[in-house]
């Protein structure tokens, strides 16, 4: 997936989960942050940020922030765009053979990020993006999600009905040793995660090739589920 109108500026501080101040140009802008998350150990006053700006007059904020340097690796933190990725990588063919690719399809109480049908039958696949990085391992969530816990439980509930199951965790950056859940700040999605990969859900994480107007899925990342 690709994206237009990249500018390069300077991560001042985040007054709310919505909006920071950043520095472009020489002068102080306000841009969306496509990202709930706390992202905090990345988000830090004085970091390399990069910027899609848009100056269409419906909206509130000029620039989008999109990815922002850690030390030498770039991180994209666009929550939007690892879906995006996916279903380009999906509709090229690769992780299951499908015929017919549907995002945001509801099952039971969740709202799954694909539902398939092809050659291995039909199938839910929920896609979570992973930007916490700490010495080259990668983990999920950076915040406690009890929705993610509860699309675990109901990926399996689906795995039991016949479906295929699968959970792609889409790691926004290049360059790390293995994907594992984030025991610390997230206990239970932790052990939903396992239980779903014992009862036979499908669990893989793939890093990205990413530049400042590119990210794309790449190769599949070690998964490590316990501790």
């Amino acid at each position: 997936m690709k994206y237009e109108n990249i500018r390069k500026a300077i991560f001042l501080n985040r007054p709310n989960r919505f909006i920071a101040e950043i520095e472009i140009q020489g002068r102080t802008e306000i841009a969306h942050v496509k990202n709930t998350g706390r992202c905090k150990e990345i988000l830090v006053p004085g970091a390399e940020i990069y910027v899609s700006e848009n100056n269409s007059p419906k909206r509130k904020t000029r620039f989008d922030l999109i990815s922002v340097m850690k030390g030498k690796r770039l991180i994209n933190i666009d929550s939007q765009a690892p879906n995006k990725a996916v279903l380009e990588w999906l509709r090229a063919g690769n992780l299951i053979s499908a015929d017919y690719i549907k995002p945001e399809t509801v099952y039971k109480n969740s709202r799954f990020d694909f539902y398939t049908e092809g050659k291995c039958g039909k199938s839910f696949i929920e896609v979570k993006g992973v930007t916490l990085e700490n010495e080259d391992v990668v983990s999920f969530p950076d915040a406690p999600t009890l929705r993610g816990a509860k699309h675990m439980a109901e990926l399996v509930e689906a795995k039991k009905e016949g479906f295929g199951a699968y959970v792609v965790f889409v790691v926004q950056m290049k360059g790390v040793k293995y994907f594992t859940p984030n025991f610390v700040n997230d206990p239970e999605f932790s052990e939903q995660l396992i239980r779903a990969y014992e009862e036979g859900v499908k669990i893989y994480a793939y890093d990205c090739c990413i530049n400042e107007c590119e990210m794309n899925i790449a190769d599949e990342v070690k998964v490590v589920l316990r501790r």
